[in-house]
């Protein structure tokens, strides 16, 4: 923890840049990623303060629309209609312990909080090979399944339809720190 306190001490002795956050925000990107530590967006893209706007939720789930108060889809709905973001990207990643869990079938009687939140995944992505750490298979599977939930929002099936917004499937490998895009003409994801 002390590297990390000794870090924020000096990261505010630079004012000049970090001025002009002040005046506001104005994203280009919705960013959906998984809460692991290991997926650090900004760290990925190169993103400076102010050009992602993150939403990181256990396993990159997109929850389903459903009308009742959800953090989620309170950030989504903000992200395409107050910022106007023009790009949503969900990004999976390898050795993924939520996906990981969906595809094996773990039992998560101890993590109940965990458990009810998988619950909200849609399909379970299935792996060819269950055993392999990476459930690289699984990953992308459940990016275009949160993909098409996606699309189940209002706001982002208006901005679809009109153009305003576009999505994108990431796999970022955390072994390795590749990030690929599934390519819709070859069902595949591919190097960016």
């Amino acid at each position: 923890m002390q590297p990390l306190i000794d870090n924020a001490r000096t990261f505010g002795q630079r004012p000049e840049e970090f001025a002009r956050l002040a005046e506001g925000q104005s994203p280009q990107v919705l960013f959906i990623t998984c809460s692991d530590s290991r997926v650090v967006p900004a760290l990925i893209t190169g993103a400076r303060p102010g050009e992602l706007f993150e939403l990181r939720t256990a396993g990159n789930i997109v929850p389903a629309p459903t009308g009742g108060p959800c953090g989620e889809a309170a950030t989504i709905e903000y992200a395409v209609e107050v910022l106007g973001v023009q790009d949503i990207v969900v990004c999976g990643h390898s050795h993924c312990g939520a996906v990981g869990a969906l595809v094996r079938g773990d039992d998560l009687a101890a993590v109940p909080a965990v458990r009810d939140w998988l619950a909200h995944a849609a399909d379970s992505p299935t792996t060819q090979d269950p055993s392999d750490p990476t459930v690289a298979g699984g990953v992308q599977q459940h990016v275009l399944a949160q993909l098409l939930r996606l699309r189940s929002y209002p706001c982002v099936e208006r901005r679809l339809a009109d153009g305003r917004v576009r999505l994108h499937g990431w796999y970022y490998e955390v072994h390795t720190g590749k990030v690929s895009e599934h390519r819709p003409e070859t069902d595949s994801f591919e190097a960016l």
